[in-house]
């Protein structure tokens, strides 16, 4: 699918470790035409990790999509309105993320973004990264799995071995599940083996 003339949102929360997968996913769609308007967690906004200081971080979306970043409640709240957003995509979507936008907590600009989102019925499309998707999240991934509008990327565990409730989205398949949740419809299969086992 070519995106020109579709404006996607891309909101990302603490998950640095996937940052480094959710970039070149970014730069897919600015490369087939779409506007990509960036949003950004207040942890995005913040903290350095070990994988990269926030300010790179910050100036690499900026870079890649040629946009502002969204970092208020207050200046994601006008998405509503203005129907800005074809899609929305939260990606890497935390645990914490997740547990409010199923509890219908907004205190955060990324969850602002969500609800603006849901509440034009336009699809949002949720890519997880939690250490606790198998447990006490299990219940809000579950809620989150039958409620309109929101569709997967396809997700897995990432290490069972070592955290056995831990589950990672495909970020690569962001694209084509965004596709789909256009269509209606969610990309599968949707529970997929993250790694291959040697």
């Amino acid at each position: 699918m070519k995106w020109q003339g579709k404006t996607v949102g891309f909101a990302l929360t603490g998950s640095h470790c996937t940052f480094a997968e959710v970039m070149p996913q970014i730069e897919r769609f600015v490369k087939e035409g779409a506007r990509v308007i960036p949003i950004a967690s207040h942890t995005l906004m913040t903290t350095d990790t070990r994988f990269g200081t926030s300010e790179q971080w910050q100036k690499q979306l900026k870079d890649i999509t040629g946009n502002d970043i969204i970092s208020t409640i207050v200046d994601a709240e006008p998405l509503g309105p203005s129907k800005l957003l074809d899609v929305l995509v939260i990606a890497p979507c935390t645990g914490n993320t997740t547990s409010k936008l199923a509890n219908a907590i907004t205190e955060s600009p990324v969850l602002m973004a969500a609800k603006a989102q849901m509440r034009n019925q336009r699809p949002l499309v949720i890519a997880i990264s939690t250490n606790d998707g198998l447990g006490l999240n299990a219940a809000n991934i579950a809620k989150l799995l039958i409620t309109k509008n929101i569709y997967f990327v396809p997700f897995g565990q990432d290490a069972p071995s070592s955290k056995a409730n831990s589950l990672v989205a495909r970020m690569d398949l962001i694209p084509e599940t965004c596709e789909e949740a256009l269509s209606g419809r969610q990309l599968q299969p949707m529970l997929i083996e993250r790694f291959h086992y040697s």
